[in-house]
């Protein structure tokens, strides 16, 4: 069990008066818990809580702005607005995000990254851990999904994987470069053996799944990346390739922020379950937990 310290504890360890701590928790910024009444404060993330405002680079020092960049996700969209976080999303691809999150220019990071080599497992934990100046980084995990292929209802081309997309000269959708959907679609066929050119790439670039759908519905385009959920509530078939990883990245001193705190409290929440359940294609059970602390 961690130190819990109680409020005149955790004032005294903080060097805080005990009401500029009641300000602290009624605002969300620092790390505690209520128990039979109480406000307990673990010790251990006090002292993470601490550390984030005192290691933080001089040139990052200034609040990022209340944004969530990366990759564009339904359920995170939904959880969003339905948290009351006051984050707004800019979906641009996870490699972007990321970059957007060194650069102090958004708060959190959504990201779902791939390799070539098939172990995506540690893929966006890695990535981060090797990203140059996001040394006081944490990664949370939001949700397991569903990748594969979407296709018009019914699958009328008969497509089942890389290489019947290819023989068959369907139009294929493509994202953004350092989009996690334009990775998988590389790694894919990297593994079957196919160059990126040998498909029927329509131009220019979809900016998110829902737009892939959209196209399909609209015979513009016959297939392309995307997850489950989208499939579902556009009406397409659905050919299941992979679960991948869904995280989101912050910087350690943003992690105790109002916004994102609301956003982990509406995860931990049984609203979020069911809609996850409702979408198709997700696994929330480990919703909120913490896959590393740079």
């Amino acid at each position: 069990m961690p130190e819990l310290l109680t409020t005149d504890e955790a004032a005294d360890y903080l060097r805080l008066s005990e009401r500029k701590l009641y300000e602290l928790v009624a605002n969300r910024e620092v790390p505690c818990s209520k128990v039979t009444g109480r406000w307990l404060f673990p010790r251990t993330a006090l002292d993470r809580w601490v550390s984030a405002g005192l290691i933080a680079p001089a040139g990052l020092a200034q609040v990022a702005p209340p944004i969530v960049g990366g990759s564009h996700d339904p359920l995170l969209e939904w959880g969003l607005r339905e948290s009351n976080s006051g984050l707004a999303s800019l979906a641009e691809g996870s490699e972007e995000g990321l970059r957007r999150l060194t650069r102090g220019e958004v708060m959190v990071a959504a990201i779902h990254l791939h390799r070539l080599d098939g172990d995506d497992e540690r893929a966006n934990v890695e990535a981060v851990a090797d990203a140059p100046g996001l040394h006081d980084a944490v990664v949370l995990g939001f949700a397991r999904r569903e990748q594969g292929i979407l296709v018009a209802s019914g699958n009328p081309l008969d497509l089942s994987d890389m290489a019947s997309i290819a023989t068959s000269r369907a139009r294929m959708a493509q994202r953004p470069p350092g989009a996690g959907s334009q990775l998988l679609l590389l790694a894919l066929l990297a593994r079957a053996g196919i160059a990126l050119d040998d498909l029927k790439l329509a131009k220019p670039a979809f900016p998110t799944g829902p737009d892939i759908a959209q196209a399909i519905r609209a015979g513009r385009i016959d297939c392309g990346i995307a997850t489950r959920s989208v499939a579902k509530s556009a009406g397409l078939d659905f050919l299941p390739v992979t679960w991948e990883r869904f995280d989101l990245v912050m910087r350690q001193r943003d992690y105790f922020m109002k916004g994102p705190q609301a956003l982990f409290e509406f995860m931990r929440g049984s609203s979020f379950r069911d809609r996850a359940g409702e979408l198709g294609g997700y696994d929330v059970s480990d919703a909120g937990t913490v896959r590393l602390v740079n």
